[in-house]
């Protein structure tokens, strides 16, 4: 486990608007989002995910404008997924200003990907997106997803994220699309499953709804936590999150 919790706010962005939706379906408009990782960096946020949730469904590039104007106001580490499909797309995301590339769909449609990328940028950019939910079909329980959690695969999340680390992935961002804007808490049985099985860090996300709910997921095995609409919402600001960190006795920057 890292030294320090993180705390990372997502912004889903389709159309250029940051959206927000409960299992991933039903989105609704969140706002813009330079002004959203503005405000984050502002409160705190250790890190920022910014995910182009259409990229692949639409079968269109990621908003590199946006990616760029919101590097420009941000000084924390930025993570940008959707649509990313080849090593040249991870280099034009960099040179738009991210510090880390999140991928999911193209790598399990051809695993060699992370490789390639690792072998060229170093597996510190690669934060390999699982979209997890509960299936009896694998032998985990839970099935790796794509297209936006649309499609199912026949892709254990487990040995899925295995593989991906052997290969080079340097993160794992695990969403659950079963707790996804549920605001129930995050799903302790994934997390606590990749985490037992990865030696990458992890990055809980899914189904923050309560202060309460996110030393726990730090408990299961979870590197960092992430959220989003507790935080579009206004529910609670990142720094009252890492003080609800900080009491349960986890170490926050």
């Amino acid at each position: 486990m890292s030294l320090a919790v993180r705390v990372i706010p997502c912004l889903d962005v389709a159309g250029g608007r940051v959206v927000k939706g409960v299992n991933f379906l039903n989105l609704r408009d969140a706002g813009d989002p330079v002004e959203l990782a503005a405000r984050y960096y502002e409160q705190g946020a250790d890190e920022l995910t910014f995910l182009d949730v259409t990229a692949t469904v639409d079968d269109h590039s990621t908003t590199y404008d946006v990616v760029r104007r919101t590097a420009e106001q941000v000084f924390i580490p930025l993570t940008v997924g959707g649509g990313v499909r080849t090593v040249d797309d991870v280099a034009r995301l960099l040179a738009s200003g991210a510090d880390k590339v999140g991928i999911n769909s193209a790598a399990l449609a051809r695993p060699e990907l992370i490789g390639e990328i690792a072998d060229r940028f170093g597996e510190q950019v690669i934060v390999l997106s699982l979209d997890v939910k509960r299936s009896d079909a694998v032998p985990s329980g839970f099935v790796v997803t794509t297209h936006g959690g649309k499609r199912d695969t026949t892709r254990d999340a487990i040995a899925w994220a295995t593989e991906a680390v052997e290969r080079g992935a340097g993160e794992l961002l695990v969403n659950s699309i079963d707790a996804d804007g549920t605001l129930a808490g995050f799903d302790i049985d994934l997390i606590s499953a990749v985490g037992a099985a990865s030696s990458a860090p992890v990055i809980a996300s899914g189904g923050a709804g309560r202060l309460e709910h996110f030393a726990p997921a730090i408990a299961a095995g979870a590197d960092a936590v992430l959220a989003a609409s507790v935080f579009h919402d206004g529910t609670f600001t990142i720094g009252q999150v890492k003080d609800a960190l900080s009491r349960a006795g986890e170490v926050v920057r």
